[in-house]
């Protein structure tokens, strides 16, 4: 298994993404985007995800350099299609309109259509966080087959469906939920499958809806499902999650015919804070709110209590020393897709090299 360094794999992800016909703006976002996920520990969302977004390309499902469309901007809406432009540059830019918009008004909502992947949800969140914003968003995910099976349900009828929540802090978000509405995402069951081990109890049940440990069917075969976490009431936030990006946002639903890619929407609502009373005094009782929380004395097994968002700053911590582990399919994959846009193995090799340190 391959352990990289960020800057590593930051160069053969822009050029790969270079390749796949991104200006160099463009390439770059996706690559700090996708690097800082596994820096935060989430590699379902990281460099793993390139196959997918070279396989979206050559299936005309993905739109490097794409110009979105403002369908509404009326003071506090925005309404903006990506019309299926590559996620990570297209959201980052909505959602910097809609912090803008805040500035200017106090709030916005921001309904985000029809975006190819947009990757991990904290990113925006952190964007928001940044200029003392809080962020809320749900998300749905479209355009291939279902993954999720609501609470009940033996078969799946929605995708992974994140949510995420942030306030600011003094660096970055002070707190931040950035979830999947399943117990795990469908990335981690990819991961899981990549390496051969299971996945945990309660994530996954098999085509006869019972559940299983093992992801091979789900990644392989297409069959089966993920679980929602947190039984009726995490499947309830996953359906509303499909309501609010889906009818209310205004983009493409689990329910429409799917061609196989990877669509996101976005309801998103972005708040200065400082238009709702004293700056100070509001991070000072958020910081109140984590510190009683964390006051709580650790249950056995656990070394301390953490809050959202905390145990990937320490994953980022640890791996911009460490360096990033890739697992072997998992790079086998990224290599074979840069080969079928015309990257030899060769160049592959001569830039993860060069920066390497």
């Amino acid at each position: 298994m391959p352990t990289l360094s960020p800057h590593a794999l930051k160069a053969v992800t822009h050029l790969i993404a270079r390749r796949m016909g991104s200006e160099d703006g463009e390439a770059e976002q996706v690559a700090d985007h996708l690097v800082r996920a596994n820096l935060a520990g989430h590699d379902s969302h990281g460099v793993g995800m390139l196959p997918a977004y070279v396989r979206l390309l050559h299936a005309g499902l993905l739109v490097p350099n794409q110009t979105s469309e403002t369908v509404l901007d009326a003071g506090a809406l925005l309404v903006i299609d990506a019309r299926r432009g590559y996620g990570q540059r297209m959201a980052a830019d909505a959602v910097r309109r809609a912090i803008a918009r805040a500035k200017e008004v106090g709030a916005c909502v921001l309904a985000f259509r029809n975006s190819s992947h947009i990757g991990r949800i904290g990113t925006y969140a952190e964007l928001a966080a940044a200029e003392g914003c809080a962020f809320t968003a749900f998300v749905n995910v479209a355009d291939h087959h279902d993954v999720q099976a609501t609470w009940g349900a033996a078969e799946p009828r929605l995708g992974t469906n994140p949510f995420c929540a942030a306030v600011p802090g003094a660096d970055g978000p002070a707190v931040m939920l950035d979830m999947a509405t399943t117990t795990i995402a469908a990335g981690k069951a990819r991961v899981a499958y990549n390496k051969g081990v299971p996945v945990a109890d309660g994530c996954l049940i098999d085509a006869d809806g019972n559940p299983t440990n093992d992801p091979t069917g789900f990644i392989r075969d297409h069959t089966g499902a993920l679980r929602a976490f947190g039984t009726h009431k995490g499947s309830g936030l996953a359906v509303m999650c499909e309501i609010m990006a889906s009818a209310v946002a205004g983009g493409q639903g689990a329910f429409h015919e799917a061609k196989g890619g990877i669509l996101n929407s976005m309801l998103a609502t972005v708040i200065d804070l400082s238009k709702l009373g004293d700056a100070g005094k509001i991070a000072g009782d958020i910081q109140a709110v984590k510190a009683h929380v964390k006051s709580a004395r650790p249950a056995p097994g656990f070394d301390d209590v953490l809050t959202p968002g905390e145990p990937e700053r320490r994953y980022a911590a640890k791996r911009m020393v460490d360096g990033i582990e890739v697992d072997d399919t998992t790079w086998r994959d990224i290599r074979a897709a840069a080969e079928s846009i015309g990257i030899s193995g060769a160049a592959f090799d001569r830039v993860v090299g060069a920066n390497a340190g």
